[in-house]
């Protein structure tokens, strides 16, 4: 079932994907369709899922889930993990790669591979203080405080 995204409790579980590339308006007008059909679909053990998304920087999907009312469960996961696999093939872009960066660099929003990501380190053209897109977080407060940070303050701290 479909709710609009701010409705959810903040302790929402979220899943974050990302995109290699930008993704055009028409692209998203249309992610965005799809993605509320599936939500609107979800189920877990035939109980529908209480959920919503956004695309954020027509270039993150996120997808959330009300765990209070119906939390998700394998095959529910394995569902949207499939439907994001589908927009993937559909669009030619990667959203399930974890080992790439997106960060910011001023006002543009740039994707690295992680490789590529240490080695603007090491030649410091990107430093701890670089704003990050902190995709593990796990639920929307989380996202809200720990999404965009410095590097500094998230897992890619280590890379410098």
């Amino acid at each position: 079932m479909y709710v609009p995204f701010d409705t959810l409790p903040t302790h929402s579980r979220i899943w974050i994907y990302q995109s290699n590339r930008k993704l055009t308006d028409i692209e998203v007008a249309e992610i965005e369709v799809s993605t509320k059909d599936f939500v609107e679909n979800w189920s877990a053990h035939g109980q529908s899922l209480e959920a919503s998304f956004k695309i954020e920087y027509n270039r993150f999907i996120i997808i959330a889930v009300n765990q209070d009312m119906q939390t998700a469960t394998g095959c529910s996961i394995d569902a949207s993990v499939q439907f994001i696999q589908n927009l993937e093939q559909k669009y030619g872009v990667d959203l399930l790669d974890k080992m790439n960066v997106t960060f910011k660099l001023g006002e543009h929003i740039a994707h690295k591979t992680l490789i590529e990501f240490k080695k603007m380190a090491k030649e410091k053209a990107v430093s701890a203080n670089t704003v990050v897109f902190n995709n593990l977080v796990n639920t929307i407060e989380e996202w809200k405080d720990f999404w965009e940070v410095p590097a500094s303050d998230s897992w890619h701290n280590r890379i410098f």
